[in-house]
């Protein structure tokens, strides 16, 4: 165990009564929070002087004019504004980290591919130099598409910084624990549990228990949301109230401290003389939030025939096309099968849209063999994929019964754009070379013969 951080240094607001410790609940909602009493101003935002000498500033997440259901911005009252925050910038390199577009020329993204998990290579990394871009798609430079990581951490930031002014950014814990410094509060997260950290928001990452493993997506695109539920209902699925928001957490601490940007793909860096997490009180709805993913709650059929996989879907990110994603995040965890006459696994398909699946732990059912906690696998657009011949066989053959799913967390990053691999994907990660063998031993079954099943 590797513990580096208890956040010693910041001072918290109080949680609401009858509300996890250090966290509000909801998504999307307009919070307010303050973690010295009185600095939060009320009935207004930007009043002539501010209690106990704080700067008011707004922090926007989308534009001024966006319709009101999609308006999200937050009012800091910090102890300096962002612009101390800021010096002369020079340009860094993070070598493994990369934006789209990308496209090696010496690399085929056209394939199924599926990777054994990125091992721990005793270096020391932190989250920034500890990123592993697998895959690219769309274009940072117009804000649409996505990037995959696998993060390696094994040491926290210590007086460095960090924002993305590129993207909307999704973490999925698979090992170890982490802790994000935020401008507006303290996430510490765990595998089973996912963050979602606005664009433009400054952060740093402290290792709790280490060494940490876990995958990103980078969203270049409109922010993520909550799926439209149709005839579903209000009900299951992802339900607002279990995503928590942190309380404002500010530290008051002089040291040289360095800040670290990215900008339409490129890295820069500045040098400050001070903490830049000093936002004592804020409130509104462009916010950072964790959210457990066993409290996410899959529907399903109940009778006969397999839905599309669009049904586990936790969060969605949207296109300007309606109904097609830029990202969706689907989540296929524990669950029942109960269809009758029915092949349950997911059956054989081509896609219009990509898909990047990662295993967080157990096994999942339409590849018992080979996909492995930690691992990867990319299905891209227009592709043919499926079953092995031991998940086919298995499901065509067995008595169908109630059965539960058991042990099982995968998820998938599924986007509109085709998925390029990076030059780390195809020659240092741990691909396995015989992926595309699993569906060699697939037989032929036709009998011609009428009416013969």
């Amino acid at each position: 165990m590797n513990r580096e951080s208890d956040a010693h240094d910041f001072v918290q607001a109080d949680a609401p009564v009858g509300t996890t410790e250090g966290y509000m609940p909801g998504f999307g909602n307009d919070f307010e929070t303050e973690a010295l009493p009185g600095a939060l101003p009320q009935g207004m935002n930007s009043p002539q002087k501010c209690n106990y000498g704080l700067y008011g500033e707004q922090l926007s997440g989308t534009a001024f004019t966006a319709p009101l259901h999609q308006n999200e911005r937050t009012w800091c009252y910090r102890i300096r504004p962002s612009v101390k925050h800021s010096n002369r910038y020079s340009k860094i390199d993070l070598p493994y980290w990369k934006s789209a577009p990308h496209v090696d020329p010496d690399v085929i993204s056209l394939g199924q591919y599926r990777w054994d998990p990125v091992p721990h290579a005793g270096e020391k990394l932190t989250w920034l130099t500890g990123m592993r871009t697998m895959t690219t798609a769309g274009d940072v430079n117009t804000q649409v598409g996505m990037a995959s990581h696998v993060y390696l951490v094994t040491q926290s930031m210590k007086d460095t910084y960090f924002y993305s002014a590129d993207s909307e950014t999704l973490v999925i814990p698979q090992e170890g624990r982490l802790r994000f410094c935020t401008e507006l509060g303290i996430i510490d997260l765990e595998p089973t549990e996912i963050a979602i950290l606005p664009r433009g928001l400054l952060y740093r990452v402290e290792v709790l228990e280490g060494p940490a493993r876990g995958f990103v997506c980078e969203n270049y695109g409109q922010k993520f949301q909550l799926p439209g539920r149709g005839p579903i209902g209000a009900n299951c699925m992802a339900n607002r109230r279990d995503f928590k928001t942190p309380v404002a957490a500010f530290e008051d601490r002089e040291a040289p401290s360095t800040v670290t940007i990215k900008w339409c793909g490129q890295f820069h860096e500045t040098r400050i003389g001070h903490s830049p997490l000093d936002v004592v009180a804020w409130h509104g709805n462009y916010a950072p939030c964790k959210y457990d993913l066993r409290t996410y709650c899959p529907v399903g059929a109940i009778l006969f025939d397999h839905p599309d996989p669009s049904i586990f879907t936790v969060l969605t990110a949207p296109s300007g096309q309606e109904g097609t994603a830029n990202i969706d995040f689907v989540l296929f965890r524990e669950r029942w099968m109960v269809a009758e006459n029915t092949f349950r696994p997911p059956w054989y398909h081509k896609n219009i849209m990509s898909e990047l699946m990662g295993n967080i732990y157990g096994q999942y059912d339409a590849k018992p063999q080979g996909f492995i906690p930690g691992g990867l696998s990319l299905h891209n657009m227009m592709l043919p994929h499926g079953p092995d011949r031991q998940a086919f066989e298995g499901a065509s053959n067995a008595t169908l019964e109630a059965e539960k799913l058991d042990n099982t967390m995968s998820f998938m990053l599924e986007t509109r754009f085709p998925q390029h691999l990076t030059r780390f994907a195809a020659q240092e990660a741990p691909l396995q070379d015989d992926y595309i063998d699993c569906w060699a031993d697939l037989e032929k079954k036709f009998d011609g013969t009428p009416g013969k099943k």
